[in-house]
């Protein structure tokens, strides 16, 4: 088929498949204007974060000052291609262009009040369900925008935790656009900052956020990964993949390699780190080779007892998991998906490098490799 016309009937496919899909799961006979109780947000102190890319996060406090306070971010939904492998191309679609979207960070009680914004150069629809919210599709049913349009949502934090958030604009939109890089995860920590096992206070030195991402890049005639103009015309044949429920990369933070090398994650021996992990359509599991989850909080729950001395932490699809740990070697550990075909084949690989002085009551070696007598 000549590949004009094949391009063609991709984006005429995908127009079907929006049209279908935004009264889909959309839940768009919503009525809030029967309103119950009224907000108690007015008059509360309104800080305005500013968020980063990941792996790190917002200036934040562990340990809540004063009362809730309405917490505002802007996020920008950023339509582009990123490289995530050598010669492997994805028209991504993301929250402030980096896969996974921003780490937003709150306290219990605090109001969540986020600007969405779609700009005109995009070409489909957008929203925004948090996981963390409650009530109308995570906000989904609230914050649809579309091209050159940008919608406010204010909600209150009721629940401590780690919590995914994605786009999600109604049936088949909702799986293709996750898949294709557009979620995130917010913190929303107790206000009197973090417990462990036995109900003592603690606090870390360190915080990074490490989003999973599973692609499905189509392949041409000879093998090759495919490259599009935009996300419509990749829909139809990225979607075919997804079907087979095999990725063919799984990165950490959108690219193979985005957290190695210059970009590796960084700790002092005697750290206490904090590792935040989401992946927002599979599940996983993560290890970190050299070290241990000190305290694991599973689905990221920090209301729950965390667990202690995990080798090993699932993260379920469509969830996160706050694991801290205390560095006591110095040296490069690898922080994976323990699927290490995943990790290791496909791209779920991370490094942490720390700094200090060698333990070797914890480690020695006795003898360097010698041949055998």
């Amino acid at each position: 088929m000549n590949p004009f016309k094949k391009s063609a009937l991709n984006i005429a496919l995908a127009t079907i498949l929006v049209a279908f899909s935004v009264g889909s799961y959309a839940g768009e006979t919503l009525d809030t204007a029967k309103v119950g109780i009224a907000s108690k947000a007015q008059g509360l102190e309104r800080i305005t974060q500013t968020l980063v890319a990941p792996p790190f996060l917002p200036e934040h406090d562990q340990v809540a000052k004063g009362g809730p306070k309405i917490i505002a971010m802007t996020m920008e939904v950023v339509e582009k291609e990123i490289e995530i492998s050598p010669g492997a191309f994805v028209q991504a679609m993301t929250f402030d262009g980096s896969n996974p979207g921003p780490m937003i960070v709150v306290h219990v009680g605090d109001y969540v009040e986020l600007t969405l914004k779609n700009p005109k150069t995009n070409t489909l629809l957008h929203n925004i369900d948090f996981h963390a919210s409650t009530g109308a599709l995570g906000g989904g049913t609230l914050t649809h925008v579309s091209p050159g349009e940008q919608v406010v949502l204010r909600f209150k934090a009721t629940k401590a935790g780690v919590f995914v958030y994605h786009c999600a604009p109604g049936g088949v939109m909702i799986p293709f656009h996750i898949v294709s890089g557009m979620n995130g995860a917010i913190m929303v920590l107790p206000r009197e900052g973090l417990k462990d096992e036995k109900g003592q206070s603690v606090s870390y030195d360190k915080a990074y956020y490490v989003g999973e991402q599973d692609w499905y890049l189509p392949k041409d005639e000879s093998g090759k990964y495919k490259r599009y103009n935009s996300p419509a015309e990749s829909m139809a044949d990225t979607m075919a993949v997804m079907r087979g429920l095999i990725p063919t990369h799984i990165t950490f933070n959108g690219k193979v390699g985005a957290l190695t090398g210059e970009n590796v994650m960084t700790a002092k021996v005697g750290e206490t780190v904090l590792f935040l992990h989401s992946e927002a359509n599979r599940d996983t599991r993560i290890h970190l080779i050299g070290g241990h989850g000190d305290l694991v909080w599973p689905g990221g729950s920090f209301d729950d007892t965390p667990l202690t001395n995990q080798e090993t932490w699932s993260v379920l699809g469509g969830a996160g998991a706050a694991v801290m740990y205390t560095f006591k070697q110095p040296g490069t550990y690898a922080y994976v998906n323990h699927n290490l075909i995943e990790a290791v084949m496909l791209g779920a690989l991370a490094e942490v490098s720390v700094e200090g002085k060698w333990n070797n009551d914890l480690m020695e070696q006795l003898s360097k490799p010698s041949p055998i007598k």
